[in-house]
């Protein structure tokens, strides 16, 4: 579904990625992680069109989309949740759904009059109860919590009915609840859908839980592939980032 060859990007004289290659098959669940700096962000920007690659070849269901608009990328399928939520703070969840899904579908002028046709708020309601926020319809965004705006985020990518989503830290800056509540809706999305999820997430204890395989970045470059136990128990990867467990002292 989206396969990644040889992938590379400089700011200067600093290598963001170094002939990055990856494969996530349709369907999967996979986790990126690695310290700051990796270059997982980078990675992101670059998948989703935000910035140019300088080489390498991105595909999407066979179809190289490297260097293509991020509007076009996400009309081809690639769809993005962000570590900090985009949204419109002004507009209702609904308000904003409906505005997203028009204009993808090229129906802005139906938002005119607060009237959106019955098949967008249709396809707007399921998208709301696919991320538990049918009970937030007519909240404004901007006064939503830290998690809701999060799944509110997530929804806005749902909503253009992608192939492949991109999730970027979706339990940063939560609290235990919410963490639960969001990695809880995440993985029974991706379990009730055809859905390919890749996730960029700090938190080991997530990662390990609902990853079905983990890329491990380091300096740009694939350090370690492999699945939870692999990784978990990766000699490089142990002294590169997740460090030794601590003993016990009795």
């Amino acid at each position: 579904m989206l396969k990644i060859e040889n992938l590379n990007k400089s700011f200067g004289g600093v290598k963001a990625t170094s002939d990055v290659s990856m494969n996530f098959p349709a369907g999967s669940l996979t986790a990126v992680i690695g310290p700051n700096g990796a270059g997982k962000t980078t990675f992101f920007n670059l998948v989703s069109g935000a910035i140019r690659p300088d080489s390498g070849r991105i595909f999407l269901d066979g179809e190289n989309i490297a260097g293509q608009p991020a509007e076009v990328i996400v009309k081809k399928g690639l769809g993005r949740a962000f570590q900090v939520a985009q949204l419109f703070p002004t507009l209702t969840v609904e308000q904003t759904l409906c505005g997203a899904l028009a204009s993808m579908l090229g129906q802005s002028s139906r938002m005119i009059g607060q009237f959106p046709s019955p098949i967008l708020r249709d396809q707007v309601h399921e998208v709301m109860e696919q991320l538990q926020l049918v009970d937030k319809a007519k909240v404004i965004s901007g006064q939503l919590s830290h998690g809701d705006q999060k799944l509110l985020d997530i929804a806005l990518a749902l909503a253009l009915k992608p192939k492949v989503l991109l999730l970027d830290e979706p339990i940063a800056g939560m609290g235990p609840e919410e963490r639960q509540r969001m990695i809880d809706t995440v993985y029974a999305l991706w379990e009730s859908s055809d859905l390919t999820v890749v996730l960029i997430e700090h938190d080991m204890e997530i990662v390990f839980r609902v990853s079905q395989n983990i890329y491990v970045l380091s300096y740009g470059q694939v350090l370690a592939y492999g699945t939870p136990d692999d990784i978990r128990n990766n000699p490089d990867v142990i002294e590169s980032y997740l460090g030794k467990p601590k003993e016990v002292v009795a």
